[in-house]
C-alpha cells in the first residue's frame, strides 16, 4: 500500500468512527473494533487522534462505559432530503458490502435528530432478496461482483471465465462498459474484440482486472445502450405469435416473459396479440390460462390446445380406473405358460435356479 494510500485509509476510518458515535452513541473500543475490522487498540489511537484535532470524544470508566461525543455535538454533512436518505438506506439492502455500510453510516449521520429515527425504522421494515419463495435465482459471486465494478469504475480491462448456457467455462478478455441491476440479476456490458457482448454475472465463475486501459467510448450511457441490447436481443429470438381472447380479470396473469403487442377491448374480455419465445412456451403459458383463454390464431396452436384438453379430459374419466395395477407375483409368472420353472425360480430367489 503507498503512503497515500494509508492516509486515505486512515481517514476514512476515522470519519466511520465519529459517525458510529453519532448514530449509536456510546459504544466500547471492542464494539468498535468489531465494526470498523481493525484491533481495540487500533481503536484506541483513533481516539486519541479525534481528540487531538479538536472532535470532542471522551470516554466514560465502568461496566457500561466506552467512548462517546460531547451532547449537542454534529457532523456537517448536508444535501440529503429525508426521502433521499429514507431511499438510499432501502437500496442498500441490495447490495450490502463494507463500504456500502460506511456510506449508509454517513447517510444516517447527514439527517436532522428528529428525521433520523423515522428514516432508520422505515427503512427497517423493507427487504429486497434476489431470492423468490419457491426458487432462487442464480446467486452472484460477491468476489466477482466487486472485481468487475473495480474494472467498471477504473476503467481497466477484464479477464473473465465466463461459461455459456452449454458450454463449458473459457477466458476472454473483455472491455467493461458498464454494469446493470435488471430484473435481480446483474449484467456486464462489454465488448470483446469489438463486438458488442451482454454477461450475466452469475454465470462468470472467475474474474480478473488487467493492467490495460479498457477501450471505452467518451460518452457512455449505459441504461441506453442496456435498452438497446435488450431490445436486439428479444427481436433475434425465435417468435410464436397468437390471437387470444381472454377475460380482463386474468390479464394480470399473464406472465412477464409474454410480449403484448395490441389489446383491444371486446365483449368477451380483451383481444390480446401476444408474442411468445417458442412453440412450447406459448402452450405452456396458455395452458396456465386455461379454460379462460381462448386462442383465435394461428389454427395449429389452438387444435394443439384443443388435443391436450381432450386427451387431459379422456385420462379423468370418471370410469376410468384411477388405481394402479397391481404389482406381478411369482405365482403369476408361472401361471404364464411362456414363463419356464427356471425363470420362476430366479423371481422366488431360489438360490439353486442362479447360475
Amino acid at each position: 500500500m503507498y503512503p497515500w494510500q494509508s492516509c486515505r485509509v486512515r481517514a476514512d476510518r476515522l470519519l466511520s468512527l465519529v459517525l458510529l458515535l453519532r448514530h449509536r452513541g456510546r459504544m466500547t473500543a471492542s464494539a468498535l473494533a468489531r465494526e470498523l475490522e481493525v484491533s481495540p487498540r487500533t481503536v484506541l489511537r483513533d481516539v486519541d487522534a479525534l481528540s487531538a484535532a479538536g472532535v470532542p470524544v471522551y470516554a466514560e470508566r465502568g461496566r457500561d462505559g466506552g467512548f462517546a461525543l460531547l451532547p449537542g455535538w454534529s457532523t456537517d454533512l448536508t444535501g440529503l432530503t429525508h426521502d433521499e436518505a429514507r431511499a438510499l438506506l432501502v437500496a442498500g439492502s441490495r447490495a450490502p458490502s463494507p463500504a456500502l455500510a460506511a456510506a449508509m453510516r454517513k447517510v444516517v449521520a447527514a439527517l436532522p435528530a428528529a428525521q433520523r429515527a423515522s428514516a432508520t425504522h422505515a427503512a427497517g421494515r423493507v427487504v429486497l432478496r434476489p431470492e423468490g419463495m419457491l426458487a432462487d435465482a442464480p446467486a452472484d459471486d460477491p468476489a466477482v461482483l466487486r472485481t468487475v465494478q473495480e474494472a467498471v469504475f477504473a476503467g481497466r480491462r477484464l479477464r473473465l471465465l465466463y461459461g455459456s448456457r452449454g458450454r463449458e467455462p473459457r477466458w476472454r478478455a473483455v472491455d467493461p462498459l458498464g454494469l446493470v441491476d435488471a430484473g435481480g440479476q446483474w449484467y456486464l456490458l462489454a465488448t470483446h474484440d469489438g463486438a458488442d457482448r451482454t454477461y450475466r454475472l452469475s454465470r462468470v465463475r472467475a474474474a480478473e482486472v488487467l493492467d490495460e486501459p479498457a477501450a471505452v467510448p467518451d460518452a457512455v450511457d449505459v441504461g441506453e445502450l442496456w435498452e438497446a441490447r435488450r431490445a436486439r436481443f428479444r427481436a433475434s429470438m425465435p417468435t410464436v405469435r397468437a390471437r387470444v381472447r381472454l377475460p380482463a380479470a386474468r390479464r394480470g396473469h399473464l406472465p412477464a416473459s409474454v410480449a403484448v403487442d395490441a389489446e383491444t377491448p371486446d365483449a368477451d374480455g380483451l383481444l390480446l396479440d401476444l408474442r411468445f419465445g417458442d412453440r412450447a412456451h406459448a402452450e405452456g403459458v396458455l395452458w396456465a390460462l386455461a379454460p379462460d383463454a381462448e386462442v383465435l390464431s394461428p389454427p395449429d396452436l389452438r387444435a394443439a390446445l384443443a388435443a391436450r384438453a381432450a386427451a387431459t379430459a379422456a385420462r379423468h374419466t370418471p370410469d376410468r380406473d384411477a388405481s394402479p395395477p397391481p404389482a406381478a407375483t411369482p405365482a403369476d409368472h408361472l401361471a404364464d405358460p411362456g414363463v419356464t420353472a427356471q425363470t420362476a425360480g430366479r423371481l422366488r430367489g431360489d438360490p439353486g435356479s442362479v447360475r
